[in-house]
């Protein structure tokens, strides 16, 4: 038998390159981390200041500026981040704060935490972001904010939601924990309410293990913040900062110095992103038996924060459930994007009951987030795409779209 020729070489080459990148697990999330992030954390960890200190302003001042607030406070979390805004706008038990059921749990939870009542307002069916209309009926005399979240990165209606909370004269605070560089009428998600909470774990673009910023043009509120989360060494002594506990809840400079570096570059890992949103499109719209992410009029900039599909009516939560498994057996982490908070324990026992909701459940119950980070292959994704369809053929061929 003759040798193979270079390009045979080189095409079995590929084929087994490309043979072997599929048999790999493929998670549903990997941050992109570089060499530039490396070495931002080495400098810190060779210094003498591990602590929240210079890294750490650094990155306030850049965000602020990449976002166009004044003020930026590091924080832990988003959800200590919240919990920091709302107690900064004196918000406490025996008050109420309207939110969505649909959304990231951790982050709502500060609501609770602060002591109030979150009065939960249902979903756009298609955006999947709070609806206005649903919110003004809502409204007590002890409803003290409103939080609306970018659900998985699509703006929220900023335009009816300012109108209601300045009609009733309630603060609006962003929930911005899932959607950095997200656009809604070109103004950057960020820009609306008197804050906006964004958070830094995976699975979204700016990772950096953990933390989390909030973004003000409100002195009042980030002078208050700042002092909720901790106190300087300089005010140890001290009486009136002193009369207040704080959380000592700060970034450390290490997480600031990653954030900072991916920061630098966050325009390049969106436009990754987006590679990846393209090649699902190419591979997902001929699958009858999904709705891909949707798009409102208004929604200038997307960015996703897990690329999230929903099955046909046709299906039900225990077939979106057996999907999950299904693509898990072939090495394809993904994951039900929302488990409706008023069914949740937490809530349940305020008493919150299945029905109440109806558009979040059903949206919920066919909801399937899919692997979504830089490292992904075209490759990769059209097996996720096949293996997904190979599933649906399992538990509900021929679902309708709607």
């Amino acid at each position: 038998m003759n040798a193979p020729t270079e390009t045979e070489s080189d095409l079995a080459d590929a084929d087994g390159a490309e043979d072997e990148e599929i048999s790999t697990f493929i998670s549903l999330s990997d941050p992109d981390i570089t060499l530039d992030d490396i070495a931002a954390v080495d400098a810190v960890m060779r210094t003498s200041r591990l602590s929240n200190g210079p890294v750490t302003e650094a990155f306030e001042t850049a965000f602020a500026a990449y976002v166009g607030r004044k003020y930026a406070v590091a924080t832990p979390s988003g959800t200590m981040g919240l919990l920091f805004a709302l107690q900064a706008l004196e918000i406490g038990p025996g008050d109420e704060v309207i939110a969505s059921p649909h959304s990231f749990r951790e982050t709502v939870h500060a609501i609770t935490l602060c002591g109030a009542r979150p009065v939960f307002a249902d979903i756009d069916y298609w955006s999947g972001v709070i609806a206005p209309g649903k919110i003004e009926p809502l409204i007590t005399e002890k409803t003290k904010a409103i939080v609306a979240g970018n659900t998985n990165g699509h703006p929220a209606p900023f335009t009816e939601l300012e109108e209601i909370a300045k009609r009733r004269r309630i603060p609006l605070l962003e929930d911005s924990t899932e959607a950095i560089g997200s656009k809604y009428k070109d103004k950057l998600v960020g820009s609306f309410g008197v804050a906006s909470v964004f958070d830094f774990s995976q699975p979204g673009p700016l990772v950096c293990g953990e933390g989390g910023m909030v973004v003000t043009d409100d002195i009042d509120i980030a002078v208050a913040m700042r002092r909720m989360r901790a106190h300087k060494i300089a005010e140890k002594s001290s009486v009136v900062v002193a009369s207040a506990a704080a959380y000592q809840g700060s970034m450390s400079d290490i997480t600031a110095a990653l954030g900072l570096s991916q920061l630098a570059r966050i325009d390049e890992i969106l436009e990754k992103r987006k590679l990846i949103e393209h090649f699902y499109f190419k591979h997902i719209k001929s699958f009858e038996g999904i709705k891909d992410p949707f798009f409102a009029p208004d929604a200038t900039e997307v960015h996703w924060f897990l690329y999230v599909v929903h099955l046909g009516t046709r299906f039900s939560k225990s077939s979106r459930d057996s999907i999950v498994e299904d693509l898990l057996v072939e090495k394809v982490e993904s994951a039900a994007y929302s488990q409706p908070l008023h069914l949740q324990r937490r809530y349940f026992d305020l008493g919150y009951r299945r029905g109440n909701f109806l558009v979040t459940e059903k949206v919920a119950d066919r909801a399937v987030a899919l692997p979504f980070h830089p490292h992904l292959s075209e490759s990769q994704i059209e097996f996720i795409v096949a293996t997904m369809k190979d599933a649906s053929v399992n538990v509900g061929a021929g679902a309708a779209i709607y």
